[in-house]
């Protein structure tokens, strides 16, 4: 494995604009790698620009009529094929639109294919981790599921173990869906509850069939979660899933919009607590996988200033081995930046000020807890599958 991490990023990714008034607004992209410039980590990795993913690419995941149902709305939005979740409040229809989505794809199927060749142990792409897309329609801001197809792409290379954990608020029903009868990938998701959330579904019951059976875990958070409560579950269900199933490649989504300041979701977590999780992954990565195989991915996010530029700058620090420490001030470079781009200041540590920790299952659960039922509740629903114990 090379010492060196790939950052995949071409500045084109920012191109996924769905419009002024969307949530989703690129600027989170453009100071992420503006803040990661900052603090010289880009000369700690190796930055890539990789192709758009081609068309059998595409189809690893997606149908052909919804890929070419995306590339009419592309050349003209006005034809956008509502049946095809297109041209719709999620998901607008712009100029472009499949080129930069097929591009934001192609990063995280570079970064795959790099990890399992072995030029890199650890490759990021930030810009992907775009969960919900279907095979046949775009859903929740996504229009191809680059996740879904960096891990399609790893099985026709020839891995027969992925594991896939999943911190985005939002359940990761796309990446599920994909792969719901598949026993060689293992998705795991923590969401906030879907009786609260879009997208509805990632209920503990929700455990895979046929041959899969056992392969889907769904942790469903209480909304209002905050960091002690985030960090037990997930160190109650992630770590004895992963070690169990050994994969070869654990591929990550580390959706932003967990934090208590986004505007889009109920849980209260903190940046100090994602970053704490993004150190787990990378730890399972070395421990459970040869060589450190870790792709690690963007997603949500929609406080775009404050949390997105830090949370995923962190991530980047991580995948480096060069880490930010959390107490540094940020560099008034990027403030200046900030301002130019938003006319907002922007924050001055790469700290919320927590200091997260969390009691360890092992140590007992409270059964009137609600945290604690919905831990209970996933690992009734699907340890026993994986013939561990409940």
């Amino acid at each position: 494995m090379s010492g060196r991490a790939q950052l995949m990023w071409d500045d084109a990714v920012t191109g996924y604009d769905f419009g002024d008034s969307h949530p989703m607004d690129p600027v989170r992209l453009a100071l992420t790698m503006g803040l990661v410039r900052a603090f010289g980590l880009d000369n700690a990795v190796d930055v890539v620009a990789a192709k758009p993913a081609g068309e059998s690419t595409l189809r690893l995941v997606h149908r052909e009529d919804y890929v070419a149902a995306v590339r009419a709305a592309s050349a003209d939005p006005r034809a956008a094929d509502q049946n095809y979740g297109l041209g719709t409040v999620d998901d607008p229809a712009f100029v472009g639109m499949h080129e930069v989505s097929a591009l934001i794809a192609g990063q995280s199927v570079a970064a795959a294919e790099a990890v399992w060749r072995g030029d890199t142990a650890h490759a990021v792409n930030f810009a992907g981790g775009l969960h919900h897309a279907m095979p046949g329609a775009a859903e929740g801001f996504c229009i191809y599921n680059d996740p879904a197809l960096a891990i399609a792409r790893l099985l026709e290379l020839g891995a027969e173990r992925v594991a896939y954990i999943d911190v985005d608020v939002h359940h990761g029903d796309g990446v599920q869906a994909v792969f719901w009868e598949d026993p060689r990938v293992l998705t795991v998701s923590l969401h906030e509850h879907p009786r609260t959330l879009f997208p509805q579904t990632g209920w503990p019951e929700e455990t895979g069939s046929g041959a899969g059976e056992g392969a889907a875990v769904n942790v469903a958070l209480p909304a209002g979660t905050g960091d002690a409560g985030w960090l037990r579950a997930f160190h109650a269900v992630v770590p004895e899933l992963i070690a169990d199933f050994r994969p070869q490649v654990l591929v990550t989504q580390h959706g932003a919009d967990t934090h208590f300041e986004d505007p889009l979701a109920h849980l209260a977590v903190s940046l100090d607590a994602q970053r704490a999780v993004m150190e787990s992954c990378h730890e399972l990565a070395h421990a459970h996988t040869e060589g450190g195989r870790w792709v690690a991915l963007g997603g949500g996010g929609y406080a775009v200033v404050d949390v997105v530029p830090r949370s995923w700058t962190h991530l980047v620090g991580i995948a480096a081995h060069a880490p930010v420490d959390p107490e540094a001030v940020i560099p008034s470079s990027w403030q200046d930046e900030v301002y130019a781009r938003t006319r907002q200041l922007g924050p001055g540590r790469m700290t919320d000020g927590r200091m997260p920790s969390w009691q360890p299952w092992e140590a007992g659960y409270d059964p009137a807890d609600r945290l604690d039922q919905a831990v209970r509740a996933t690992r009734r629903a699907a340890f026993p599958l994986r013939g561990l114990l409940a």
